[in-house]
């Protein structure tokens, strides 16, 4: 049986690639995670799936050295990072820390026979489009903020190490995946709690920034096909759902999921980071998960029945 390792995975992604792989029954998955932002609750009862999961920095050289030196590893999610809109530009050295980690992955991993690292990059690499869809080889990579620098350096090590190394790699774009693990910092989950609570709503400016919102179920079951299929191996991924919303059009879907009285408020628009407009060019996606993508309200339906339970 093959062995996973996943940094990251107390995180919202993370978690459930974690559960999911567990769950197949076909590989052995140890889940990383400083638990800075995460928490291995999301997990569930991983102990009863046979998830080995430790509390470490990705970042540490001398921590992952000997994880990952005491146990043969076939596979490698690097998904540990720091996330957030408000959180990466309050925190910029800390977001460039995590260059490092990067590296000690892919260092570690060309000299432990690793088959393949699989690397979580974001949409935050296109920064503000010049077209869309946002397409993985014709749109520019033209982000300037800390956070995508890291993403966007971490995609060039990924293919060097290919290059010098012949070490594999799968580089996916997430863009704005949601599901009943995220946290509550993150525009749906705040938005539903303050929709289920009556509270005020609150939107930075005027609300017509556009987005894309990808259910964490697709998210998962299209990374692991692509993963899975070698004729995939050292590609690039937009993971996302095509379906533009405002983020007024998403307020709405909300209030309207969960009968909620709450007023609307329109706070000041961020300084830096609130790119007016996203969507990804997913036909590549598409064609490998081979079904239709869970509608923005169906999602929001099923992380309500996660939260009540």
């Amino acid at each position: 049986m093959n062995t996973v390792l996943i940094t990251g995975a107390a995180g919202n992604i993370g978690s459930a690639l974690a559960v999911h792989l567990a769950s197949s029954g076909k590989y052995n998955v140890i889940a990383i995670d400083n638990l800075c932002t995460g928490d291995v609750s999301k997990l569930g009862d991983y102990k009863s799936l046979s998830i080995e999961f430790i509390k470490a920095d990705a970042n540490c050289l001398s921590t992952m050295t000997s994880i990952i030196l005491s146990r043969p590893i076939d596979y490698i999610f690097h998904y540990a990072a720091m996330v957030g809109v408000q959180r990466t530009l309050d925190n910029p050295i800390g977001v460039l820390d995590d260059i490092d980690g990067i590296k000690n992955i892919l260092n570690i991993a060309k000299n432990t026979g690793v088959r393949k690292v699989i690397f979580s990059s974001s949409s935050e690499v296109y920064g503000e489009p010049v077209s869309l869809p946002q397409n993985e080889e014709i749109t520019p990579l033209n982000s300037k903020l800390p956070y995508a620098v890291v993403k966007n350096v971490g995609e060039c090590f990924l293919k060097s190490f290919h290059k010098e190394y012949g070490l594999n790699y799968n580089i996916f774009r997430f863009f704005n995946t949601y599901g009943p693990n995220q946290s509550i910092d993150f525009v749906i989950p705040k938005l539903l709690h303050q929709a289920l609570n009556n509270a005020p709503i609150t939107i930075f400016g005027d609300g017509e920034q556009s987005r894309t919102f990808c259910f964490i179920d697709d998210n998962i079951d299209a990374s692991i096909s692509i993963f899975e299929n070698e004729n995939f191996n050292n590609t690039i991924f937009n993971i996302g759902n095509d379906i533009v919303y405002t983020i007024n059009e998403l307020v709405k879907v909300i209030i309207k999921v969960t009968n909620s009285t709450s007023e609307i408020i329109h706070l000041p628009a961020l300084d830096e980071g609130d790119m007016t407009r996203r969507c990804p060019d997913i036909s590549k996606m598409k064609a490998v998960l081979q079904r239709d993508l869970i509608p923005l309200e169906e999602g929001i339906r099923r992380m309500l029945k996660a939260i009540k339970r």
